[in-house]
Parts: C-alpha cells; sequence; structure tokens
C-alpha cells in the first residue's frame, strides 16, 4: 500500500488518485494494440483509399493523437502528462486492421492510459468512418504490449502461442 500522503481520497466516492508531484521525472513509453475486425471488402476499401467518409487512416491517425493527449480529460483518475510523442501505425489482415499507438514522455507519472486511449479511440474513428459499409465490425484485443519508466521499470506482454 502507498505512503498515505501519496494518496487523495474523495470522501464520497473512496476514489484514489496518486499524489505524484513529488517524484523526479524520468523518460517512460508505453505501447498499445487492438483490432478491428471487418468484412475483407471493408479492409480493402480502406487499403485503398475507398471509403466514401474520406481518408479513414489519416483521420484515424489524428484522432489517436488526439486521443492521447486528453486522456486525462476523459478518465477521472488519469493524472494529466505532457505527452511528448506519439505515433499511431497500422497493420493489414484479411478482415482487421490492427491501430498501435506509442506513447512516449518525460514526466513524474507512466502513459499506459495515454496509449491505451489514442489506440481505442483511432479504432472507433475507424468503425465511424466504416460503419455504413460494415455493419459487423468489431473491435477487439485492446492491450497494453509494453511499458517502460517509472519506478516499475520495463514491461512486455508475451505474444500468445
Amino acid at each position: 500500500m502507498p505512503a498515505r500522503d501519496q494518496l487523495r481520497i474523495d470522501p464520497l466516492a473512496g476514489s484514489l488518485v496518486r499524489e505524484v508531484a513529488a517524484r523526479e521525472p524520468t523518460a517512460r513509453r508505453a505501447l498499445a494494440r487492438c483490432k478491428v475486425f471487418m468484412a475483407p471488402e471493408t479492409t480493402d476499401k480502406v487499403v485503398n483509399n475507398a471509403m466514401s467518409k474520406g481518408d479513414v487512416l489519416a483521420t484515424a491517425r489524428a484522432a489517436g493523437i488526439q486521443a492521447a493527449k486528453r486522456a486525462a480529460e476523459l478518465l477521472p483518475m488519469c493524472n494529466l502528462v505532457l505527452v511528448g510523442a506519439t505515433t499511431v501505425s497500422f497493420e493489414f489482415g484479411d478482415d482487421y486492421i490492427e491501430v498501435e499507438v506509442s506513447v512516449e514522455t518525460v514526466d513524474r507519472t507512466g502513459v499506459e492510459m495515454e496509449a491505451l486511449t489514442g489506440c481505442t479511440v483511432a479504432a472507433l474513428t475507424i468503425y465511424d468512418m466504416c460503419k455504413s459499409q460494415d455493419r459487423s465490425m468489431f473491435i477487439s484485443e485492446v492491450a497494453l504490449w509494453e511499458k517502460s519508466g517509472g519506478r516499475s521499470g520495463s514491461w512486455r506482454r508475451d505474444p500468445p502461442i
């Protein structure tokens, strides 16, 4: 359990927010991934930039970056972090688009939530821009894959067997 002076307790809801102001800023990085599953015809249209709403990947990339920078506004217990760099990339399968978001900072707390928020919002943007083409789409496998920096050091998810 963290020291009592590292917690702020909301007497009404009992919610906890970590106090990070006393920590020294360190380099931190997080990587999140998810997949948007869809019909192969939809994947082809996205790859060929043939969706009626416009460039799906460019829009999803911008949305992911914007969401990573605003994670603290959406998640009540998330500390505000100065995002130094965010990258959003895509891999394609026959029936899915994998979204990968990497976030870096030099700050007092990690950027896992920023990476996960950016990844999820990028996937939702793909869904939004393709839903008129394919109502069967779904978003799955949202997960943190790597993190580095801070007191707990580095961590990496083992790939599935």
